[in-house]
């Protein structure tokens, strides 16, 4: 069973059936916030409901990110796929609700999971990807130290236009 964690601000919950609901699935909706998101909109609270079964069901690193002063859903983070014996994760986050972007939720989050992947999991490395044109997430994960360590070109077809994606990586410093 994942554990709930917690940094200054945020706790970290298990995402699962109890996140169901019209606030997430507005997100998923949400042309800005799913404009680089394989989503793509269209989702239905019964596709959201399939998704967090299966979601349940699965042993993933997998939590919603909790504001502490409200207890307000905000968005999720992840390391999914996990390999183990190859020692890397590949990390997600999805901060869904645009009032609360600029704040530093997701890097303050991001840091957490981070944390918790390296000096818990004891994973080596965790590895992303991210479309070039996504300057907000490319600043942060770059704040967060993870290096490129290559580039797809014209990969993934955003508004009708193929983009470059980044794939980025971040080693634990303990291990490497």
């Amino acid at each position: 069973m994942l554990e709930v964690l917690e940094s200054d601000r945020l706790f970290f919950k298990p995402l699962s059936l109890a996140h169901l609901g019209e606030q997430y699935l507005s997100w998923l909706n949400n042309p800005i916030v799913y404009k680089y998101l394989e989503t793509g909109g269209g989702q239905t609270i019964e596709m959201l409901r399939s998704y967090l079964t299966d979601v349940e069901q699965r042993n993933i690193l997998f939590w919603a990110i909790h504001l502490k002063q409200t207890d307000e859903h905000i968005g999720n983070i992840k390391i999914d796929p996990v390999n183990f014996r190859h020692g890397f994760g590949e990390y997600g986050i999805l901060m869904g609700e645009p009032r609360h972007w600029g704040k530093g939720f997701a890097k303050e989050a991001s840091l957490r999971i981070i944390d918790y992947c390296f000096n818990v999991q004891n994973l080596r490395k965790i590895t992303l990807g991210v479309v070039a044109k996504n300057e907000a997430a490319v600043c942060l994960y770059k704040s967060l130290k993870f290096q490129i360590e290559g580039v797809y070109k014209k990969h993934g077809l955003y508004e009708g236009e193929y983009l470059d994606i980044l794939r980025m990586a971040l080693f634990n410093p303990k291990l490497n």
